[in-house]
């Protein structure tokens, strides 16, 4: 890493934060030391677990051993090298995990690295032995496990480096021993008690120990300290240690104290990262059934706040389960239970809260009672799931002002049709650094239908191809108003932000006819500009108005940009010089009437300047159409866009 990095982030920090980082180093050098020492110890469970999770029938439809990891088809019926980057064929080096580089492309990426070795395929191959009683997946397991044990000495490599990946492989292996019946087998198979006695239960708890020994704390506080406390939780509640009663009511507490420090009291995610809501959710949320299960239950001020987050995740999507996005996405998931590459996981937490808290609208957004829910919940969990009759309820528009994100909808469930919209004027992200922010103030995207129209661009990457890391992060790559080629926050490294912007509110109304958001922020008083966006909505007419103000000093001249991303799937023909007809194949059509002061001009996958490109996942990118406009301007100005959809 570069001196300005260090120097950057040096600046993100408190001093009492400071004086913990110094702290750390002092327990690296300590730990390197004593490496011979840590692989020695054998240790025993206290007692036999308990079943927590209902022992039931699982239908799994598996077709084959592959599972998909950033858009690479990876398959786990052959030997693992688990220091291997799939996608440069690069390893990473087995040397103390503390003081391996992950923020260069020397070793290859190590967020794929850490994709295969959350292991989640294992619940797979669980699922699979329960289901058909094949020795051969049983033995497959085994091998996979012993595999992974001797590759990954305690502390040592990169699978030993992020507290997060320690605390998903916990998650994951709980789920594997339910799933199996570890206890039964045990009774069962000498050979596969001896695994589990010297290798398997030796390695939870040095995974336990880890977890309780490395936190998150200050400004990297964010979803890793979650799961952090997420899976200590789950497991000291399961698997029974001397320190484990020490551990669990540590986890809970620090379970208690996050979901409220990291949501507004409405359940909004403050990391502003739309994806990372279903993964941060499964934290909460598998340690609550547990909780409830094992006679250690959550305060109701907990359950609370966990249904509010639920019925964010309900507002948030379209007509069709689509959510908006908005932040980073890396396709986190806390499980993965069905090969299904499609497999909506926002749903089937709402299947859940459907369940925790009989809410019928929630249902609308019906994912079937899937695999996870299923083990969560057994057959009496599906039994109660059916007999709720979904509400059939328009859902109308939903502004959360506090927290600055605003939903416009108007929707006709019956005739499948809906306008759906979300504008952004919330804060850049969470904490001093807000890691998975993007620079996307005053932002917003369209959906028509349940069919995303105008759209955000999405990630691609985060420590790997800086030069696509800083455009996905970019203004320009979000529907919001580029002033002087400059962002509105400035970016000190892939997951560091400095000079976080700051928005305002400045009117805002919803009538039965009309809906009007009107708010600014200060990202650009640097250049000495000041935005200001209105967006208005009238739900009879179907029309949206947006209309940009910049105040600026006279004389000063700006170049200003305005991108509008169109989805991959929607096709773009231009009318006239600022007209243009937008379709979708599934949608109705629409009409988009742009500033006259601006030029206007239809850009797809340009590369130099980068320009018009979607990431659909993780590592995944193509090209997509921007409608882009600009001018140049020496005095404040206002830009007037109009956007019509089309009647069928």
């Amino acid at each position: 890493m570069s001196f300005s990095w260090y120097y950057y982030r040096l600046r993100t920090m408190s001093l009492t934060e400071i004086g913990f980082r110094a702290q750390q180093f002092w327990q690296k050098r300590k730990e390197k030391k004593k490496l011979a020492l840590s692989q020695q110890e054998q240790i025993k469970l206290l007692h036999k677990t308990p079943h927590i999770l209902p022992q039931t029938e699982v239908n799994a439809n598996i077709a084959e051993q592959v599972i998909d990891v950033f858009g690479q088809h990876f398959r786990y019926d052959q030997p693992i090298d688990w220091h291997l980057d799939i996608s440069s064929g690069k390893r990473f080096p087995m040397t103390f995990s503390k003081d391996i580089n992950i923020r260069t492309e020397e070793f290859g990426s190590a967020k794929h690295v850490w994709e295969v070795n959350r292991m989640q395929f294992l619940t797979l191959i669980a699922l699979q032995y329960k289901q058909t009683k094949e020795e051969k997946y049983l033995l497959q397991f085994q091998q996979m496990m012993t595999s992974w044990i001797e590759a990954n000495p305690y502390l040592q490599g990169v699978n030993w480096y992020s507290n997060i990946e320690v605390n998903i492989r916990l998650i994951v292996w709980f789920f594997c021993w339910e799933i199996l019946d570890v206890n039964h087998l045990m009774s069962a198979k000498p050979a596969f008690k001896d695994f589990v006695e010297k290798q398997w239960v030796p390695c939870i708890h040095l995974h336990m120990q880890y977890s309780f020994q490395n936190p998150s704390k200050f400004s990297s506080a964010n979803n890793h300290l979650i799961s952090e406390h997420a899976g200590l939780f789950v497991a000291s509640c399961f698997w029974h240690f001397e320190e484990s009663a020490q551990w669990r009511a540590h986890a809970q507490a620090g379970l208690e104290k996050e979901i409220v420090l990291q949501h507004s009291k409405n359940g909004v995610n403050k990391e502003e990262a739309a994806e990372y809501i279903q993964f941060i959710t499964d934290f909460f949320l598998i340690p609550y059934i547990v909780g409830e299960r094992t006679g250690h239950q959550f305060s109701g001020g907990y359950g609370t706040l966990l249904k509010k987050i639920c019925e964010y995740i309900f507002q948030m999507m379209d007509l069709r389960g689509n959510i908006v996005y908005y932040g980073d996405e890396d396709d986190g998931k806390v499980l993965i239970l069905d090969p299904n590459l499609h497999f909506n996981n926002f749903k089937s937490i709402l299947t859940s809260g459907v369940i925790l808290f009989n809410n019928a609208q929630w249902k609308q957004q019906d994912n079937g009672f899937d695999i996870k829910n299923t083990l969560l919940f057994g057959d009496a969990g599906k039994e109660q799931y059916e007999q709720i009759i979904a509400s059939q309820e328009n859902t109308s528009s939903k502004f959360y002002l506090e927290e600055g994100h605003f939903i416009f909808r108007k929707q006709q469930r019956e005739e499948n049709e809906e306008i759906f919209v979300h504008f952004d004027a919330a804060p850049l992200g969470f904490l001093s650094i807000a890691a998975h922010g993007h620079s996307d103030v005053l932002s917003f995207v369209l959906h028509v239908d349940g069919y995303p129209i105008i759209t955000d661009s999405g990630t691609y990457t985060y420590h790997t191809e800086a030069e696509w890391r800083k455009y996905f992060l970019s203004a320009l790559a979000h529907n919001t108003l580029c002033i002087d080629g400059v962002d509105q926050a400035m970016s000190a490294g892939p997951t560091m932000w400095l000079k976080h912007f700051k928005t305002k509110v400045l009117a805002q109304e919803q009538t039965a006819h009309e809906d009007m958001i009107f708010a600014s922020h200060d990202g650009y008083n640097k250049l000495g500009v000041k935005h200001q966006r209105k967006l208005q909505f009238n739900k009879e007419a179907e029309t949206l108005w947006i209309t940009d103000e910049l105040l600026m000093k006279k004389n000063d001249k700006h170049q200003i940009e305005m991108p509008l991303h169109l989805h991959p799937s929607v096709e773009v023909s231009q009318k006239s010089s600022h007209h243009f007809i937008l379709k979708h194949p599934q949608a109705r059509a629409i009409e988009l009437y742009l500033p006259e002061t601006m030029s206007c001009e239809v850009i797809k996958g340009s590369i130099d300047p980068l320009l018009g490109w979607y990431s659909p996942s993780f590592q995944i990118k193509e090209p997509t159409t921007v409608v882009y406009s600009k001018c140049t301007k020496r005095s404040t100005t206002q830009f007037l866009t109009k956007i019509n959809i089309l009647k069928k």
